[in-house]
């Protein structure tokens, strides 16, 4: 049974940005690199059968690609910090694709996610850290930004069962394109195979 979410991928830049700032938190367990991403919908673990309804369902959502730059850094648990984040730049786009992502979820059965959609990028999992660290920390790098960069699909990845911070398995790739006239269309998956199959 995998553990799905819908994310987007960070641009390489931009990653090579969010890895600069590695380090300077002895509480800190950094996420890789190559594992940052942008949660759309958290969908968890699902049968096979509803997994493959939720793959046919985002297929068939149709949006514009756009831009999205990262803007701030942040902490989640104010009193108790337990992970760092980058901000996402305010994007019309990105919320709109968010809320069709989450509908297409719901379509299929599933109920709506109780947590309030904050686009963000985890850059470390914190483990009983001192909160004047944490604010020292996000105060030295406050003016963190990225150019912006562009969106052109949005993804299903699969994960274990753990504390977060992957290894992810890219499931699914859904290319982003202006909605197209009524009639026919191309299918936008970019993979067939399903290791839940």
């Amino acid at each position: 049974m995998p553990r799905l979410f819908t994310a987007i991928e960070i641009g390489r830049d931009a990653a090579l940005s969010l890895s600069f700032l590695r380090g300077g938190l002895t509480s800190a367990r950094w996420i890789d690199p190559e594992n940052y991403h942008l949660t759309l919908r958290f969908i968890g673990d699902v049968e096979a059968r509803v997994a493959d309804e939720i793959v046919a369902a985002l297929d068939r959502i149709e949006r514009a690609p756009f831009d999205i730059a990262l803007q701030g850094l942040g902490a989640f648990g104010s009193k108790k910090p337990h992970s760092i984040y980058a901000s996402v730049a305010p994007s019309p786009a990105l919320e709109r694709l968010q809320n069709e992502v989450d509908r297409a979820v719901r379509r299929v059965g599933l109920p709506a996610d109780a947590r309030k959609f904050v686009p963000h990028v985890t850059l470390a999992r914190l483990r009983h850290p001192k909160a004047e660290d944490v604010a020292r920390y996000l105060t030295a790098r406050g003016d963190f930004r990225t150019s912006p960069f562009p969106v052109a699909r949005f993804v299903l990845f699969s994960s274990k069962d753990s504390v977060g911070g992957g290894p992810y398995v890219l499931e699914e790739a859904f290319a982003l394109r202006e909605p197209a006239m009524r009639g026919g269309r191309t299918p936008a998956v970019a993979s067939a195979a399903h290791p839940w199959r």
